[in-house]
């Protein structure tokens, strides 16, 4: 079956609205024109459906929009509520559900609902753990990690379903261009009709808060995944691209790397409500949206302040986009000499750009995550040798006397 973005797929579509229409003008009977009239809504209706699809490189294929549209997308297996409160739950869960034979090869999906103490909201996340995870070797090893934020209107799965962000790390790990992270994919918004830009709303939620400290702080918990800091990246397409931005500014402590695909620097009204309507973030407090806009934030942020260190990208043919970037990457060189920013020839605002930043921006973050990871690592086992030599110090100078005792 010719693919959703298919030449042959669009001349089908045209052909059977043209012969409905020519069954139409022909047949006399009232009944048949009446049918004639509303078959022909449906190939004009795919058409204009496809074009779309095709413009912004969404679907394709059919599995890809099948998946998506009956919201089967990402399916992963759902951790309990008390196992993803705790490691040992969590390492159950694993053993119970996985084929470790089968995740040592592609890595595993699970999909958890993860609660944040600090801002009280529950959300669902969807992790990807590559297969180094479970190999015997790597057993205990803590690895970085990168949450990704998808743009709105969207949801998580849509990283895996529709830009393939699994794969593609997984092709670039075993074609040793990328190394070996956690995915974390999170509902930034509560669902797919609110848009709440990785902000803490005024009297409302604060997203800003579960996405930068609670969720990382609960994931190295449960899972061998480093505690939020340089080890940690954020990145993020489109409404995505500017949480990463902004987080990563506001939060440089939590998050050592961010990307920021298609982006925009100057947040807009939020989308809240049922039906959604435009919010202001901030309640007009004019200082709390200067200090949640990353071109003013980058220039008001005191010498020597922890940022995280920035990958840009975008669509060649999204002039906005671009001087949207180009205004970013000028604005931090002053706390980063050197910013990397990738342009796609001829790409818009759409899945086929970000598609094609992706490979770019894992190869240039996966390394350096690893690598802070490592440094950890070192860290903690300087750290651990050093308290075990006080403890022996202190049983031969005191065992005595504690003997006699």
């Amino acid at each position: 079956m010719p693919g959703p973005q298919s030449t042959v797929f669009f001349l089908l579509m045209a052909a059977a609205f043209g012969g409905l229409m020519w069954w139409l003008v022909v047949t006399r009977q009232v009944v048949f024109r009446v049918l004639a009239a509303c078959l022909a809504f449906i190939p004009a209706m795919l058409f204009g459906v496809a074009a779309v699809n095709k413009y912004y490189d969404y679907y394709q294929n059919w599995s890809a929009a099948f998946a998506d549209l009956t919201n089967q997308g990402g399916q992963a297996p759902q951790l309990t509520g008390a196992a993803s409160r705790s490691g040992a739950g969590f390492s159950a869960f694993l053993g119970n559900n996985i084929d470790d034979s089968i995740a040592a090869k592609q890595g595993f999906t699970v999909r958890l609902t993860v609660p944040g103490p600090a801002s009280h909201i529950t959300r669902t996340v969807f992790v990807y753990l590559p297969p180094q995870y479970f190999w015997p070797r790597y057993r205990h090893r803590h690895f970085p990690a990168i949450e990704l934020i998808h743009g709105f209107p969207g949801v998580p799965q849509d990283w895996i379903s529709v830009l393939g962000i699994t794969t593609i790390l997984l092709n670039l790990i075993q074609a040793g261009r990328a190394k070996p992270v956690v995915l974390v994919m999170p509902d930034a918004n509560g669902g797919r009709g609110i848009s709440l830009q990785c902000l803490n709303q005024v009297r409302g939620p604060q997203d800003a808060t579960y996405l930068a400290r609670d969720l990382p702080a609960v994931l190295s918990r449960i899972m061998r995944v480093q505690p939020p800091g340089p080890a940690w990246g954020i990145a993020g397409y489109s409404e995505g691209g500017f949480c990463a931005a902004n987080l990563g500014l506001r939060y440089g402590r939590y998050f050592g790397f961010a990307g920021v695909l298609s982006g925009y620097f100057r947040p807009l009204d939020n989308q809240l409500g049922h039906p959604p309507r435009a919010v202001s973030p901030f309640g007009g407090n004019a200082r709390l949206r200067r200090q949640n806009t990353p071109d003013d934030l980058v220039r008001s942020l005191p010498a020597g302040a922890l940022v995280s260190q920035f990958w840009l990208g975008a669509g060649a043919g999204v002039a906005q986009d671009v001087r949207n970037a180009r205004v970013f990457e000028q604005l931090l060189q002053i706390r980063q000499p050197r910013v990397t920013l990738r342009l796609v020839p001829g790409g818009g605002h759409s899945m086929f750009t970000w598609r094609s930043l992706a490979p770019p921006l894992l190869e240039w973050m996966t390394p350096r995550l690893t690598a802070d990871a490592d440094l950890a690592g070192r860290r903690a086992v300087r750290a651990r040798n050093a308290r075990a030599r006080a403890a022996l110090a202190w049983t031969r100078a005191r065992g005595p006397a504690v003997a006699r005792a």
